[in-house]
């Protein structure tokens, strides 16, 4: 059976491998959280610098951290960070494990989500090396009295997000020039819808007509 999400907390930390990773599959979660009143943080490994086609890493990185900073916005997050490391090489080093720890002692959260870490969403659907490599070092790092949970695939909980996927749209929205290159021949608002509604439909066990699903990887102390 799928439980409630916890709701009895104040702060949340979200931990991701690149700009739009928070987008897909967590923004509707999200803006429900920071509509109650509750404060998101996020924390992203890289700026993205690999990600667009054709663009020059030291014009890309830029860019996409701006589209980060607007997407966290579109659904009431103030608090944005980018660490660092490189796009496209993360790797599981006491280097990446050190600032997992060093944030989360930090930012002090009640509950910590990160990145799904198996090889494959679905059948046919891999992956990719940074957020295995990345989630992976969340896991071995993290020592925290508050639960740590991922947005995978193996729903332990869920969290009722009927009435806020508008806003995980326009969050996604706002990655344009990353969406515009990643598909030209779709309107970037065509894309967003597809991909929220694809992410925060019904969930078997769970009394919601939408829902974000969530993995618990690591139970409260």
């Amino acid at each position: 059976m799928v439980e409630t999400f916890p709701e009895d907390w104040s702060t949340a930390l979200v931990l991701v491998a690149h700009p739009d990773d928070p987008e897909y599959g967590l923004a509707a979660a999200v803006a429900r959280w920071t509509s109650e009143g509750k404060r998101v943080v996020y924390a992203l490994a890289t700026s993205g610098e690999a990600g667009i086609e054709g663009m020059a890493p030291d014009e890309a990185g830029p860019l996409r951290e701006g589209e980060q900073i607007a997407s966290a916005a579109a659904v009431g997050v103030s608090e944005v960070e980018f660490w660092g490391f490189e796009d496209s090489e993360i790797v599981n080093t006491a280097e990446l494990r050190a600032k997992v720890a060093e944030t989360v002692a930090r930012v002090c959260p009640d509950v910590t989500l990160s990145l799904y870490g198996g090889a494959e969403w679905a059948p046919g659907m891999p992956n990719q090396r940074d957020h295995m490599e990345f989630a992976q070092a969340v896991v071995d790092a993290y020592d925290a009295a508050g639960p740590l949970f991922c947005n995978g695939p193996d729903v332990t909980h869920a969290v009722d997000v009927d009435g806020f996927t508008d806003a995980a749209i326009d969050a996604l929205e706002c990655h344009r020039v990353y969406l515009e290159v990643l598909d030209p021949s779709t309107p970037v608002r065509q894309q967003a819808t597809a991909q929220v509604e694809m992410t925060t439909g019904p969930i078997d066990g769970f009394p919601a007509a939408r829902a974000t699903g969530f993995h618990l990887l690591r139970a409260a102390r």
